[in-house]
């Protein structure tokens, strides 16, 4: 196998990790149900995110919404594709196979559901983070990994 493919048979099965885990929560969580994991600060809930990241544009009446979103998440896609193909370091590569995979997830919702799954819930005190879900962490850590590849020396990259 190429070094080529390789990250877009890891971005497939983190797109697998995602479909599944959203799947666990629509057949086990009732809408809108909270499991206390660790209570006062983590719990599982089934929230479904209409809008983009951090419900922005949920509020939107306009069937545009969705083609608007679709549109963009698309354009996304191919874009961080092409960008993974032409990846040249091990850096590059791994942050961008974890945001193709993650948009990916995120996109298959938008295209089936027309909204996003989304359960992981982190607080403290009244204070709550977002609602979000795998594909949303892979895309973040692939986002953190770019900046972080921007902002390392030329010379301490592996390649």
């Amino acid at each position: 196998m190429t070094p080529r493919l390789l990250p877009f048979l890891l971005s497939a099965a983190l797109f697998v990790v995602d479909r599944l885990s959203k799947v666990w929560i629509d057949r086990h969580i009732g809408a809108f149900d909270t499991w206390a994991i660790i209570p006062g600060f983590f719990n599982i809930i089934h929230a479904e995110n209409r809008g983009m990241a951090f419900s922005l544009m949920a509020d939107w009446t306009s069937a545009w919404r969705g083609i608007f979103l679709i549109g963009i998440s698309s354009a996304v896609l191919i874009f961080v594709a092409v960008m993974l193909w032409q990846a040249t370091t091990r850096l590059q590569r791994s942050a961008l196979t974890l945001v193709l995979g993650g948009a990916a997830g995120n996109l298959y919702d938008r295209l089936v559901r027309g909204s996003v799954t989304d359960f992981l819930d982190f607080h403290v005190s009244d204070y709550h983070w977002p609602t979000f879900n795998v594909a949303d962490s892979a895309i973040t850590v692939g986002a953190l990994l770019l900046v972080s590849e921007l902002l390392l020396p030329r010379g301490k990259h592996v390649s």
